[in-house]
């Protein structure tokens, strides 16, 4: 039987967050989730059975506060899951404004590499070998026209999962990612219902013809924190139906 362990969502209020906090909370594991909206996070940790924090994962100060709170609190944190991103801006190569990219990077690449950076000096310096979950996305891999910005950020989250793994092995701690393609979410539900036209012809990009569930990537990442994936580093696993085979 796993231990139970302190473990810390980010982007954690709502989406694939919240089915990953749902996950971990239901294997007895202490959840904090952290996120910016402070409704949000009192409502979902509330419904949840969890904790929560309000958190700008940019805001390098706040990050430092909130960590060492949660330690406080509940010990070291030994998972912690990068959900925490931006989806919503895009736009071509030639029309995306170089602020909107600035946006997308700082909160995709910049926050994921302040968390993990200010988490994992605390797991070292505890003697923590803990396990560090990233959410990247297949796109990081397979472009969409339209979402290059978005895409450009996974693989670059791709990139400092392989960098993270490498440094952070020799203190046991083990780095992963999880690479979702489609997921449908409460906002993915409405904005492509089921029997639209876009969804239809997503679908059919896909193998198994279905996006994934929450739930899916959720298992996948608990997973990677798990004590079966205790020789896995290092890897960004894809959670797609097959899609990145097309």
């Amino acid at each position: 039987m796993q231990r139970t362990r302190t473990v810390l969502v980010t982007g954690g209020a709502g989406g694939i967050g919240r089915g990953v906090a749902a996950a971990f909370a239901e294997l007895g594991d202490t959840v904090v989730i952290a996120d910016r909206d402070a409704q949000r996070v009192t409502e979902t940790a509330q419904a949840l059975g969890v904790h929560g924090r309000t958190l700008d994962i940019t805001d390098e100060a706040a990050i430092t506060r909130e960590l060492d709170s949660v330690q406080e609190e509940f010990g070291p944190v030994e998972v912690l899951v990068n959900n925490a991103g931006l989806l919503t801006v895009h736009g071509t190569l030639l029309d995306l404004p170089g602020g909107d990219l600035d946006t997308i990077l700082r909160t995709n690449v910049l926050g994921t590499f302040l968390m993990t950076q200010h988490t994992a000096r605390r797991m070292v310096d505890a003697g923590v070998a803990g396990a560090i979950v990233n959410l990247s996305s297949i796109g990081g891999r397979q472009p969409t026209p339209g979402m290059g910005g978005y895409e450009s950020s996974k693989a670059a989250v791709d990139a400092l999962t392989r960098w993270s793994a490498i440094e952070l092995a020799d203190s046991g701690i083990r780095v992963n990612a999880v690479a979702p393609g489609p997921v449908l979410t409460e906002m993915m539900a409405v904005g492509m219902p089921e029997g639209s036209p876009q969804r239809e012809a997503w679908e059919q990009r896909i193998p198994l013809h279905k996006f994934a569930s929450v739930e899916d990537v959720a298992a996948a990442a608990v997973f990677l924190a798990g004590d079966g994936a205790a020789h896995i580093t290092g890897t960004s696993l894809a959670v797609d139906g097959g899609q990145l085979l097309t």
